[in-house]
């Protein structure tokens, strides 16, 4: 936080943790004056607008200011649920660098509820608090264990603030006779290469790590950047954006000792591995899992049903122009403030008084509303694994259903074997249902892999007219040997599961591809990226891990 207060450019930190005393303390750190923003909060408070109780009452336009007018700290609660408007909007503000900084408060309980990438690639930091108990927390009142009482927050604010009377839009300037904190371009050079190293493709992670090391110099009233100030600032900006775990170096030859104070002539040169060791500490033990689930369901939306906008139900959205017909309800507020800032012409005009309204000032409510999800397992029943992969199919199937309630999903089964496929469990939230039609699942035969597709096909397209999003899971081994027309013919077969898909994917449909095979089989890949869809190798995958993989990719 004091960094932030010494750097606005550094745009804010992401804290992730849910409500509860361990948060709590660490906001205590933020300003008393930060202001509050919601998810749901419309644009008229943000970005200010017409105030119609004053503008009728003066008979001339009055404007509101919004939220973002006025720099400062800002607090988004609830930050994972932000819509994308509100994450555009924020994204511009801190774009500006009008001295706003942001603290966005992720309550997500699951790992793939995060904060708009948006959002959070223009915040400096990240904390993760999950697994931090309140023991583990320094207290802000006297302290324990020795430690020493804090201030009060309103007086570390103040305090923080004096260090930032020296800051500029683009960087520091002398305070109280002191230099300006400086880097060479050796060690710009050098976070940059750390940066390509752990996968970080953006520019924004080395600008911020070289803002922090300023600040956190400034912070210790130094005018030169030590490697204490690097290495810190690389560990706080870095670690959190990381999409690869750089492989540790061999050890070299140290190098000549140098002087230990920088200069133009001798500039200052930290090992990379010391950087990475410094980055590597702070790197999430599950980092690699976490990746590949972003990867898995990449392009699969939230994990809820097809967003549907109307003007009955729902979600409000901000209204907006209309006709008053088909059942419309009309925003009278943003209607009189539409109509508002023309009243004094009308009445001139008209030569009457009163309030004019026409038919362009009209604003029509608008709502969204979640559509339920069918979830369409296609089942390979084929060949001499077929009892294995049906009971693997089955139980996850019932695990999936079982939580089918709390995310409103629908599941439908359709197998393929011999030489065509079958719908054996029609869309239904119904457990006993399910569980009684799995049971007489049969198998083995050829593999018809494009039939069962135009099977899932079209239980996709009635469930869209029905209102439903369809999402088709489909688990195979990929050894397509049965064309459509019912021929054994293996080229014929996988030329007919290509065009299959292209239609899928060109309807629209959601899709994952589950390879059951012993090894990832490439045909299957080829499948999932015709099909613009998540592929999952998981050979050998029992229910349980079958449920939770398919759950991961779809964003629950």
């Amino acid at each position: 936080m004091k960094l932030l207060a010494i750097d606005p450019g550094l745009g804010g930190i992401t804290i992730r943790a849910r409500s509860g005393p361990v948060r709590d303390q660490l906001l205590q750190r933020v300003d008393p004056a930060a202001r509050k923003i919601h998810p749901a909060m419309g644009d008229e408070a943000l970005l200010g607008g017409l105030d119609l109780s004053a503008t009728l009452s003066a008979g001339h336009l009055v404007q509101n200011a919004g939220l973002l007018a006025e720099p400062g700290p800002l607090i988004l609660t609830m930050a994972e649920r932000a819509p994308v408007r509100l994450a555009a909007h924020l994204a511009i503000t801190l774009d500006r660098h009008a001295g706003h900084t942001l603290i966005a408060l992720d309550e997500g309980a699951e790992p793939d509820e995060a904060v708009d990438p948006k959002i959070s690639e223009r915040l400096a930091f990240h904390v993760d608090l999950s697994d931090v108990s309140l023991r583990d927390v320094s207290p802000l009142s006297p302290g324990i264990a020795g430690q020493p009482p804090t201030a009060p927050s309103h007086q570390r604010c103040a305090d923080d603030k004096r260090h930032a009377s020296g800051m500029t839009g683009g960087g520091f300037t002398p305070t109280r006779g002191r230099g300006l904190p400086c880097v060479s371009p050796e060690t710009v050079e050098q976070i940059t290469q750390i940066a390509a190293q752990l996968g970080i493709d953006s520019l924004r992670a080395p600008l911020f790590a070289l803002r922090a090391a300023k600040a956190h110099a400034m912070l210790n009233n130094r005018t030169d950047i030590t490697a204490d100030d690097i290495e810190i600032a690389c560990a706080l900006t870095l670690a959190h954006r990381a999409t690869r775990i750089p492989a540790p170096e061999e050890p070299e030859a140290p190098p000549p000792e140098q002087s230990k104070e920088p200069s133009a002539e001798n500039p200052l040169k930290i090992p990379d591995e010391l950087l990475l060791d410094a980055v590597r500490a702070l790197l999430p033990d599950n980092l690699l899992d976490r990746l590949a689930a972003q990867k898995a369901r990449a392009g699969r939306g939230s994990g809820s049903g097809a967003a549907r906008k109307g003007n009955r139900r729902g979600r409000p959205l901000p209204s907006r122009p209309g006709r008053l017909s088909d059942g419309a309800r009309i925003d009278l507020i943003g209607t009189l403030r539409a109509a508002a800032p023309w009243q004094t012409i009308r009445r001139n005009t008209t030569g009457r008084g009163g309030l004019h309204i026409r038919p362009g000032d009209f604003r029509i409510k608008r709502y969204e509303e979640k559509s339920d999800r069918l979830l369409i397992f296609t089942v390979d029943a084929s060949g001499s694994a077929a009892l294995a992969r049906l009971a693997e199919a089955k139980g996850a199937v019932e695990l999936l259903l079982a939580q089918a309630y709390a995310r409103r999903d629908h599941v439908a089964l359709v197998s393929f074997r011999g030489t065509e496929a079958e719908l054996m469990l029609p869309p239904t939230r119904s457990l006993v249902q399910t569980k009684r039609r799995l049971a007489g699942l049969p198998g083995g035969g050829g593999t018809p892999l494009a039939a069962g597709l135009r099977t899932a096909l079209d239980q996709a397209m009635q469930a869209g007219h029905k209102g439903l999003t369809p999402t088709i899971g489909i688990l195979t081994d990929g050894r397509a040997n049965i064309a459509l027309d019912g021929s054994a013919n293996r080229k014929q077969a996988a030329t007919d599961a290509q065009q299959m898909a292209r239609i899928v994917r060109a309807q629209g449909i959601d899709a994952i591809v589950i390879d059951t095979g012993n090894r990832p089989e490439p045909v299957l890949r080829n499948l999932a990226q015709t099909l613009d869809a998540a592929y999952l190798p998981l050979p050998r995958a029992d229910a349980a891990r079958l449920s939770q993989s398919v759950a991961t990719a779809l964003g629950d």
